[in-house]
């Protein structure tokens, strides 16, 4: 009996301390493609409901008194992956999930209210209180982590020689991946700390970038890079009805267009921290839109988006893109509002070929220390994008102590691969032949050589012709900036020159003097301020016959400023010298018909006065100390210019005034894509030789210009008074989507109306003479008659992935000479 008593107690005693002992189950689950922490994936012991879910960076606890042997991952757009666990002991379990490739199956709608749709009116019936820009201001501490490898590299790519001389540094971090996780190759990382601010009324941000840590195979702690991998660029809010990626706008799950873009199921509900939340599911009914596919959680009580999984898969309309994968969570803050406190963002995209491999870029953006309501004065504003002066300065023991979470084995390993990797000569060269097909330009040192565009043409009047530019960069003067060329043409034997230099006087509020010296051959109706900003179509026009040419001696002098935020003035003196090479003479007084120059020559001294005003224009500064825009994102740019014609200053001939005012702007228009339209309009109320007046651009060739009428000949229409209007409307997937077959050549519509009217007076058309010094006919000229020029186009965009094609009809002035009624027009266009 005793020894039977003795047995029970201690069978009890182990079956109370199985009883006591939990098992403990820590861990992380990742994708098994690119190593990146999987937030919200259910952790569980199989068949039962025992569980957890992993935080923001993929670590999961789990703890249980009564476990089962088998743990469980799972996730939306993975396939499961099981693990033996060992009951009663603490332990460590990884899992690497793969993607699931299969298509989800399609949602049957029951007839009835869908619970989910209640839910989701909710929170758009409560965005104003829970949207962060209602606030009247908020500021934060953003931590943004930057980081692009290239992975699926296929065995064709490894027998590559620039592979070759890398692949014991490429074995190195498959190890470190794991042997589930497929290989990547390093080839950009970088680490932003930077102070964000917004205000709503009028609507104002602004981002100071504290410090910066950059490295990269062909990119380093240069200024934009700086500006480029801050907060800025990685604000994305989901109440709005579209988010902005890669200048593609995609719907939104709170899309107010309810049940266009989505499907929603209410899929579970349970506790976020201290929020009850519905996750409800959400899948685009057109697998082709610019829509998400995935999950969010919204709030019970205040319907408030608490975070979100989404991604976007290969079948949207877009192109090279494998997968978009964006993850985030938000906070609330004192007030009603909801911020987010950490956002992921992945871009999978896709192999070009059997011989090449991916790429991913992996963006994560932490925001902590949030004030609300406390908004600062204009002035503060002014600048959208501070660069701190030691922000690239390197400081042993900055990131550990104030980034927000630490870098994973992987990450600090990537560091050092890739200043391993940019030192291997064959990559140095790739990296160099990159930079001078993307610039232009080949770096030097201190100096730029190029641009490579330029460097040879041929015409009827130069025949061959070589030029060889110069510029200097920012390692040479972060205040001044030196430039010219020199070419020289076999076929009229002369030497074309130019040379600048310019001054940065204040970085701040952009301001820059300078002065510039010229003499090049141009052509009339070619040297319009406004071309400047096409420079591939300019270098083009060196080729073939040249129309009107003229040899042009310039010299100017010019001083522009920011004089507020978005509104910039310039000031430009300009003494333009002008030699015809085709038969041209014009009437110094249009009332006397005797007094002729038959020369064709003249000089015109002018001053230009321009202002420019976009509301929410946003600039970058270059490391070339360049600043360029990056557009306006919501107002549209206003631009008036005055030039005034000086008679007798450095030698000009002429007085006259110039008037242009313009607006472009860009328009969301939801379901149907995107509108962009721009007004032009102009006068000249003086009497002038044709060439100084408005020469509205042609093209003859068989290739689109976005600044041209595109079925109008060259110099067909001068005017000195003029109004212009050109509107695309850019319907992306819209319509096509909905097509079999054709939606999936990703194709994308567009359509586009021009049309420009205008008129010239009787003193200008008079001014023309009808021979030269050497009884040459000169060329004559023609106007509007009453009617304006108009055009409509449609087409195709993203043929091939690449090519645009506008089929173009010409209604008025048909009947002028070579005018053509019907033109096809193709453009090489690189975009998502």
């Amino acid at each position: 009996m005793p020894r039977l008593l003795i047995f029970l107690l201690v069978l009890s005693a182990g079956t109370l301390w199985a009883q006591v002992t939990p098992t403990l189950i820590k861990g992380k689950v990742i994708d098994a493609s690119t190593g990146e922490g999987l937030p919200f994936v259910n952790v569980f012991f199989k068949g039962t409901q025992s569980g957890t879910t992993t935080d923001f960076e993929g670590f999961y606890t789990l703890k249980s008194q009564n476990p089962k042997d088998s743990l469980v991952a799972s996730y939306i757009g993975y396939l499961p992956s099981y693990r033996k666990v060992v009951l009663g002991k603490e332990q460590t379990i990884n899992f690497q999930l793969q993607p699931d490739s299969r298509s989800l199956d399609e949602v049957v709608i029951i007839a009835g209210e869908n619970p989910a749709l209640r839910i989701i009116r909710g929170a758009i019936e409560n965005n104003r209180l829970n949207n962060k820009n209602g606030l009247k201001a908020y500021q934060f501490e953003a931590y943004t982590k930057v980081e692009v490898d290239i992975d699926n590299i296929s065995p064709k790519f490894k027998d590559r020689k620039i592979f070759k001389n890398i692949s014991g540094l490429f074995d190195s971090l498959r190890m470190i991946q794991g042997e589930d996780g497929k290989p990547i190759l390093p080839i950009f990382m970088s680490e932003s700390l930077s102070e964000y601010y917004f205000r709503a009324n009028p609507k104002a941000a602004k981002e100071v970038i504290i410090k910066t840590n950059v490295s990269g195979v062909g990119f380093g702690d240069g200024d934009i890079v700086s500006q480029l991998i801050g907060s800025t660029f990685q604000e994305y809010n989901f109440y709005d009805n579209y988010v902005s990626l890669f200048n593609k706008n995609f719907a939104t799950p709170l899309n107010s267009s309810i049940n266009y873009y989505y499907e929603y199921i209410l899929q579970d509900s349970g506790y976020i921290g201290n929020n009850y939340c519905y996750k409800i599911d959400v899948r685009p009914r057109r697998p082709q839109d610019l829509a998400f596919n995935g999950s969010i959680w919204i709030t019970s009580n205040e319907f408030a988006l608490k975070q979100l999984d989404l991604s976007i898969g290969k079948q949207a309309n877009l192109n090279f893109i494998e997968k978009i994968k964006i993850q985030q969570t938000l906070v609330r803050t004192d007030s009603s509002q909801w911020i987010p406190d950490k956002t992921r963002i992945l871009v999978d995209v896709e192999d070009l070929s059997d011989s090449w491999a991916g790429m991913i870029a992996k963006f994560y953006t932490s925001n902590k220390n949030v004030a609300i309501n406390r908004p600062m004065d204009n002035r503060f504003y002014e600048q959208e994008i501070v660069v701190g002066e030691a922000a690239t300065l390197k400081e042993t023991g900055y990131w550990e102590e104030h980034r927000h979470d630490s870098l994973t084995n992987t990450e600090k390993s990537v560091y050092n691969m890739i200043d391993s990797i940019k030192e291997i000569p064959t990559i140095k060269s790739y990296v160099e032949v990159v930079n001078i097909i993307y610039n232009g330009f080949k770096k030097v040192g201190p100096v730029d050589i190029g641009t490579y565009l330029w460097v040879y043409s041929n015409n009827n009047i130069e025949g061959n012709r070589l030029r060889l530019g110069i510029k200097t960069n920012g390692d040479f003067s972060k205040k001044w900036i030196l430039g010219g060329y020199l070419a020289y043409g076999w076929g009229d034997n002369r030497y074309k020159y130019n040379a600048s230099v310019n001054r940065i006087l204040d970085r701040k509020k952009w301001t820059v003097a300078g002065a510039e010296l010229r003499y090049d051959i141009d052509q009339v109706g070619l040297i319009s301020e406004d071309l400047s900003t096409s420079p591939l179509f300019l270098a083009f026009t060196r080729w073939g016959t040249l129309n009107r040419p003229f040899y042009s001696s310039d010299y100017s002098l010019h001083f522009s400023r920011e004089v507020k935020k978005g509104l910039t003035t310039k000031i430009k003196f300009r003494r333009r010298g002008f030699e015809a090479l085709y038969p041209f003479a014009f009437r110094t007084r249009a009332d006397e018909p005797t007094s002729i120059n038959g020369s064709g020559n003249f000089t015109a001294s002018e001053v230009i006065f321009e202002t420019r005003y976009g509301r929410d224009e946003l600039f970058l500064q270059t490391d070339r100390n360049e600043r360029v825009s990056l557009g306006a994102r919501k107002w549209p740019i206003f631009t008036f210019r005055y030039i005034l014609g000086i008679e007798g200053l450095a030698g000009g001939q002429f007085n006259y005034h110039k008037f242009m005012v313009g607006m472009s702007h860009t328009v969301n228009t939801g379901l149907t894509g995107r509108g962009i339209y721009e007004i032009k309009a102009g006068y000249i109320p003086s009497t002038l030789p044709y060439p100084l007046l408005q020469v509205h651009l042609g093209n003859q060739s068989p290739f689109y210009n976005s600044l041209a009428f595109n079925l109008m000949n060259l110099f067909e229409f001068v005017s000195d008074k003029y109004v212009s209007f050109r509107y695309t409307q850019k319907f992306d997937g819209f319509l096509l989507n909905s097509i079999p077959v054709i939606k999936r050549l990703k194709w994308r519509l567009f359509a586009t109306g021009t049309g420009v009217y205008g008129g010239i007076s009787s003193a200008n058309r008079n001014l023309t003479a009808s021979v030269d010094n050497e009884g040459n006919t000169v060329l004559p000229f023609s106007t509007f008659s009453g009617l304006p020029y108009a055009e409509v186009s449609y087409g195709v965009e993203n043929v091939l992935r690449l090519f645009r094609i506008e089929f173009i009809h010409r209604l008025s002035y048909l009947d002028n000479p070579n005018a053509n009624r019907f033109g096809v027009k193709v453009a090489v266009e690189f975009q998502l």
